[in-house]
């Protein structure tokens, strides 16, 4: 049934948004040197590895600069990177993803193989569902850039945030419904308009 239903909304959703990625994907390029869009390595399902899809929003090579995070005031963001950014648009085209069975709209959010390395055995259990765009660990962490606003910030990363967003994403996992997915999306479609 889930998959169903990210094939009944995620195909509209596509469509819907494909002029919006448009027009975003030439606005990266005409400001920036390189790709409209960026592959990020993820692990999903089973701990299968694939290419999450974004329209990029740093300058090309940013991942030889420096670790998987974005914190605030990131030197790597373009100008309208920042923008798309603030706007959730460069999630857009893991819609994608989502239709190619990759993803789900909902689920816990996938990461990068490096910090999946680190999994306890009980944490590799959000690896049992597929990842989602949106999940309860986005919607509680959606500032977390800011948090990340540190010196080693790759630590915090990894010995407080890590381990808290992964707790909320095993409960998902334990406890996923249609009902909850419908409430996750409704509260990630009110991210852009929080204050704060």
């Amino acid at each position: 049934m889930k998959r169903i239903i990210d094939i009944a909304v995620g195909l509209p959703l596509l469509l819907v948004s494909a002029p919006v990625m448009l027009l975003s994907a030439i606005a990266v390029k005409l400001t920036s040197k390189g790709p409209a869009f960026y592959r990020a390595r993820r692990v999903g399902l089973g701990g299968r590895e694939f290419d999450m899809l974004k329209l990029r929003t740093m300058v090309a090579g940013a991942d030889d600069m420096g670790p998987p995070l974005t914190r605030d005031n990131d030197q790597r963001v373009t100008r309208i990177g920042a923008f798309i950014r603030r706007a959730r648009l460069d999630e857009l085209p893991q819609l994608i993803n989502v239709l190619k069975g990759d993803m789900s709209l909902v689920g816990p959010r996938p990461e990068d193989p490096a910090y999946v390395s680190l999994y306890s055995e009980q944490q590799k259990r959000v690896l049992d569902v597929r990842p989602g765009i949106t999940g309860p660990s986005q919607l509680s962490f959606s500032k977390e850039s800011a948090m990340l606003d540190v010196d080693d910030y790759e630590r915090k990363y990894v010995e407080e945030i890590m381990p808290r967003k992964l707790a909320l994403d095993i409960d998902y996992v334990y406890n996923h419904g249609i009902i909850l997915d419908l409430e996750i999306i409704f509260r990630t479609l009110l991210l852009p308009f929080r204050s704060g």
